[in-house]
């Protein structure tokens, strides 16, 4: 989608220290990128610095871009583009019209949406739906898949929803996020709270009882592969606490979706630590009062990293069943099954991704709705 498509839209990476510019065209990035720092604490250093940004990566273009539209923190309005109080981005509060403002700057139209939207929509154009199709396809399988549950674990956690290609953002702008399911253990608290960087950090001061040291998650990992020291069975515990949360999480939400689950954001480089206990979480089993147990979910999940169990996954259940009083034949899918991979394409990119075509798909909706 939209990789033969001449519109450029400008799109923006926000972060708390670093806003980094650029455009696309084409699906891919066409001009050099542009990083200023945020000044996320005074809200008109800020805005002028979206300006500058915006305006500095316009000045590279050969022909005028078509939007803005860009992944940014909540909470916010985001049909209305107006951001809400910031925890990272205290010049933001009691209401900012970003989407607005910059509208009134460029005269174009302007899209904002949250981080795990535009991933999951990004993921569902260029990333693992189409590549799991592809490879469906290829081994001549009828299955196709249409709905995906994109998740990140990164500075929080953050989820999106794809179904029958269609951004599903919800009434409110709420669709997908996943950080405030109910904690598994914790009763009272989030799901974030074992999900994300400062979740790992708080998890290994407790498993460890090391309470003095300020480590990162790349530290944890580390150590949890045994290059670093500390205390690898603490560090070990700590990820498969995370695998163990984030499934229990991805178990309820993707009951709603039935679809592919792809993982994206900075703690990707532990997934062989928190993987297996991820999908020992969406394959083990529930029960009733009475005692009887059955499978967690309807689905069986498979590794789509793994290749023996991407090779079973794609090869399916699929057999022939007889069709009563004819002689004719038909296909039965005895096993329900979805798939949870690593992005390959990265958060940062299927974010990009995701943004652009965002932009574009509501652009050409607005105008048929015109016509």
């Amino acid at each position: 989608m939209y990789q033969f498509d001449k519109r450029i839209v400008m799109t923006l990476d926000a972060g708390g220290t670093n806003f980094v510019f650029s455009a696309m065209q084409s699906n891919v990035e066409i001009v050099n990128p542009i990083c200023l720092p945020s000044n996320a604490d005074v809200l008109e250093k800020c805005l002028q610095t979206l300006v500058d940004g915006f305006t500095q990566v316009k000045a590279q273009l050969n022909e005028e871009p078509v939007a803005i539209s860009f992944a940014f923190p909540g909470p916010a309005d985001y049909v209305n583009g107006v951001i809400g109080d910031l925890p990272n981005l205290k010049a933001f509060r009691g209401g900012i019209a970003l989407g607005p403002f910059l509208n009134e700057k460029f005269g174009i139209p302007v899209f904002i949406n949250n981080d795990g939207d535009l991933f999951a929509y990004g993921e569902a154009i260029a990333g693992i739906l189409p590549e799991i199709n592809h490879k469906l396809a290829e081994a001549g399988s009828s299955k196709r898949y249409k709905n995906l549950l994109g998740v990140t674990f990164g500075t929080g956690f953050g989820g999106g929803v794809v179904t029958n290609g269609k951004l599903h953002m919800g009434d409110n702008g709420a669709g997908g996020d996943v950080w405030v399911f109910r904690h598994k253990k914790q009763r009272n608290c989030i799901t974030e709270e074992s999900v994300g960087v400062a979740a790992i950090k708080r998890m290994y001061s407790e498993f460890s009882g090391n309470t003095t040291d300020d480590l990162s998650p790349k530290d944890i990992c580390q150590i949890a592969l045994g290059i670093k020291a500390g205390d690898k069975e603490a560090a070990l515990k700590t990820f498969a606490e995370l695998g163990e949360e984030a499934g229990d999480t991805i178990a309820h939400a993707i009951t709603i979706v039935d679809g592919l689950v792809v993982i994206g954001g900075g703690l990707t480089g532990a997934a062989d630590f928190f993987m297996p206990a991820l999908l020992n979480e969406l394959n083990g089993t529930i029960g009733r009062l009475n005692g009887d147990s059955f499978p967690r979910l309807q689905m069986k999940a498979f590794d789509l990293n793994n290749p023996q169990q991407l090779e079973a996954f794609i090869k399916g259940s699929s057999t022939l069943v007889s069709i009563p009083g004819t002689n004719k034949m038909t296909s039965y899918n005895s096993e329900k099954r979805i798939g949870v991979a690593v992005s390959k394409l990265g958060a940062s990119k299927a974010i990009a991704l995701g943004a652009y075509a965002f932009a574009l798909n509501e652009m050409d909706v607005a105008a048929e709705q015109n016509i």
